[in-house]
Parts: structure tokens; sequence; C-alpha cells
């Protein structure tokens, strides 16, 4: 039967080793680190994230105007299947304030038939672009980056462990060898 003693590595006895005085401390720097450490660098990320995805949404709000329009052309008979499949190229129409019709090519919303009217988004140049991210999609790409970095955070205080690990199991087995060649003579001597 095998008992385990817990915090062996911590007290003094002769058979601990300086590599297991190591191994101990790298288990208590990696607990640290993955309860403290990727968490904090997931937070901190997605607060840097937060902050320049609703600097981005504001410029795009503001270079952007939307448009209400008549969908006058034919949506196409097959949508695309690499890319945008939310929104499709056609031909809509739309009365200007000052009284004027314009028709141009813009991207309306999948599902959108001749006849119906839609809001479409230009910018400054007048060209059709998506719209501007709303708050929903701000927060989901800060959620995104904050879980991918406290993700990755965790995973290279893992790695770094691993490495410890196998270098630190190396070095006792030196250690241990060497004490052998020191002590080994005494056990194997042949008694006559």
């Amino acid at each position: 039967m095998r008992t385990r003693v817990r915090g062996w590595r911590w007290r003094r006895n002769p058979l601990r080793r300086r590599s297991d005085v190591v191994e101990a401390w790298t288990a208590l720097a990696v607990a640290v680190l993955l309860l403290v450490g990727a968490p904090l660098a997931g937070a901190l990320a997605g607060l840097w994230a937060h902050d320049q995805a609703r600097t981005v949404a504001a410029a795009q709000r503001a270079e952007r105007h939307r448009v209400r329009a008549e969908v006058v052309g034919a949506a196409p008979e097959q949508l695309p299947s690499v890319g945008d499949r939310h929104a499709y190229l056609t031909t809509v129409r739309w009365t200007e304030p000052g009284g004027g019709t314009r028709t141009v090519s813009a991207r309306v919303p999948a599902g959108a038939r001749q006849g119906d009217v839609v809001d479409v988004w230009f910018d400054s140049r007048g060209r059709s672009v998506a719209p501007p991210p709303n708050d929903v999609a701000v927060w989901q790409h800060t959620v995104g980056i904050g879980l991918c970095v406290a993700g990755g955070a965790a995973a290279v205080v893992l790695l770094g462990h691993g490495i410890a690990h196998r270098v630190s199991l190396r070095h006792r087995m030196d250690e241990w060898e060497r004490e052998w060649a020191r002590t080994g003579p005494d056990w194997t001597r042949r008694r006559a």
C-alpha cells in the first residue's frame, strides 16, 4: 500500500533533493499563474479590445450613413456560399431629401425581395458598405479576445510547467546518479 505525504517537498528530510524544492516552487507558481495571472491577462486584453472596438464602431457610425431604399433589382438565383452570407449586391432606389431619385447597387440583407424596403449603408464616398458594429458585436469581440488571451496565457503557463518538470526530472536523475556513484560501491561489495 502506498502512502502519500503532503508537502514532503517543503519539509527537511534526507531524501529531499534540490530538484524537489524547485519543482515544489514551480508547482506553486503555476497554480498562482493559472488561477490569477491567466484570468487577469484575459480581463485586461478584453478591456483593451472593448475600448478599441468602441472607437472603431464610433468612427464607422460617424463616417457611414443609413438610407431606407426600395429593392428594384432581382435577388440572385443562388447566394454565395463563401463570404458574407447575410447580404448580397443588387439595385436599390430611394428618394433623396431634395426630391431627386437615386438608383445604385448596394448590399441588401439576404431574403430581401424586389419591392421590399430595406436599410442600406453608404460611406462618405457613396460606396455600399456593411453597417457599423452594434453594441452586441462590440461585446462579442471583447469576450472573444478576452477568452483567447486567457486561454493562450494558460497554455503558455502549462507548456512552461511541462518543460520545467522535464528539466527538473532530468536534474533529479543526475543527482541520484551522482549519489549512487558515491554510495553504490558500499552496497555492492562482495562479502567474504
